[in-house]
């Protein structure tokens, strides 16, 4: 006969504990060839051969090609509607609202759509713009870089105040294509600049997708660059202000163009000692915009501004990922690094045993042929007492189906002058709980 004893409200808490663990985000992860992956599913037609881009790419902690590696975050860029770049580079608008670009443009609604997207996710309206606040001053994030941390690593959410980002504003070189003879020395140049969520945890905001908090540089708290949103484990930042977007630049892009062409200009050898002619394959543009801009020109006319509407996401993200979070001779220095939180949410169960319970067993090797307990002595029944020893506890349902186990560290010996109480955790609630019992060992 199975033993049973019901559960009371009494027997059961519940508790909330978290596990804290760093996260440790490399400029190689970032920078490698190998460890950013590529899913290329957008393709132009038209000119010969076209374009080929993803509209996100993720960053692995090693070569993405084993087995063993673990995707740490996706990256991609977006641009809202209302950006100056898009009323820029856009010939208008046809009869179901889609923007119209031209070719010398690449991806512009993909980039608009992304954008969207997050909004739709972070913020519950795909028409919202992102707005980063501090006590002092608000800024519209409307060319926006996203970094999205995979579960694996963000778990159940970012601590508040443990982000820090370290990022180059300046990094002129593009992304070359493969095998050129163009320089590929893409590194960030001049000094870097740290951004974390100082402050978060005094400045608690919630938005549809969680709470958030504004992130601003280390040594400028009052000015921010954009956003954390750290349920989601999603950073927003403002390209505007995290990027100089007046500096030069110059390398090969992708685009709309067939035949090979040759080009000359500040163009260095991969040793920096002179300029050549090189030459551009079909799909293939070289970009350089080396004019000085003014603060009172316009945005459009800015380097980085028409990197962004004449480069894909793929070109966009490569040159991020090269220059702005890689520089020279750093490649095994952190670029990133937060502390992520593991909730743990638990039902402990006190199964609590008196004096006279449990001390016999429904187990039928418990007792004999004859019905006699064989762990006493023959002839001593009405002198010893049975006795058992617990090593399990069995969690029942109210229609008596098994739904856990529970396994005791040793053996516990039970008879009638000791009584126990065994506690077990659980991350769900049952209503009764069952004692199983051993047989003594016996020679």
């Amino acid at each position: 006969m199975a033993i049973f004893r019901e559960l009371v409200s009494s027997d059961i808490k519940t508790s909330k504990s978290s596990l804290v663990q760093l996260v440790d985000i490399l400029q190689q992860d970032i920078s490698g060839s190998d460890t950013r992956r590529k899913s290329p599913i957008w393709v132009t037609g038209g000119i010969d051969p076209g374009v080929t881009s993803s509209i996100f790419q993720t960053v692995y902690d090693q070569s993405f090609t084993l087995q063993t590696a673990n995707p740490i975050f996706d990256m991609t860029i977006g641009i809202n509607s209302s950006s100056v770049l898009v009323a820029s580079s856009s010939t208008g608008v046809d009869l179901s609202g889609k923007y119209l670009f031209p070719s010398t443009t690449i991806q512009m609604r993909e980039k608009m759509s992304v954008y969207q997207q997050f909004s739709q996710q972070l913020l519950g309206d795909a028409s919202e713009i992102f707005q980063a606040s501090t006590t002092t001053n608000t800024i519209d994030i409307k060319e926006a870089l996203f970094l999205s941390f995979k579960r694996l690593f963000s778990r159940d959410g970012i601590k508040r105040e443990t982000f820090a980002m370290k990022f180059y504003p300046t990094g002129s070189t593009l992304y070359t294509y493969p095998g050129s003879l163009w320089n590929s020395g893409s590194y960030g140049s001049g000094s870097t600049k740290i951004y974390t969520d100082v402050g978060s945890s005094t400045n608690k905001l919630i938005e549809h997708g969680g709470a958030y908090a504004p992130l601003v540089a280390a040594n400028d708290t009052t000015t921010p660059i954009g956003m954390l949103f750290y349920d989601q484990g999603i950073a927003v930042l403002d390209m505007r202000s995290v990027v100089d977007f007046k500096s030069s630049m110059n390398g090969v892009i992708d685009g709309l163009r067939s035949g090979t062409i040759a080009v000359t200009g500040s163009v260095w050898t991969d040793t920096g000692s002179g300029k050549f002619l090189g030459l551009i394959p079909s799909g293939q543009v070289y970009f350089e915009v080396t004019k000085s801009v003014s603060a009172n020109e316009s945005v459009t006319l800015y380097p980085f501004s028409q990197f962004l509407v004449s480069a894909s996401i793929d070109d966009v993200v490569d040159h991020i990922a090269l220059t702005r979070f890689g520089g020279t001779n750093e490649s095994t220095q952190t670029a990133m690094a937060f502390q992520n939180i593991t909730s743990i949410n638990s039902t402990l169960i006190f199964c609590r045993i008196g004096a006279d319970e449990f001390n016999y067993s429904s187990n039928p090797t418990y007792t004999d042929s004859n019905n006699r307990i064989v762990v006493i002595d023959q002839g001593q029944e009405d002198i010893e007492k049975s006795f058992t020893y617990i090593t399990s506890v069995g969690f029942y349902d109210a229609n008596d189906n098994l739904l856990a186990v529970g396994k005791t560290s040793r053996p516990l010996y039970k008879d009638s002058q000791r009584d126990l109480t065994i506690r077990c955790r659980l991350d769900w609630k049952k209503t009764k709980y069952r004692l199983y019992n051993i047989k003594k060992v016996v020679e």
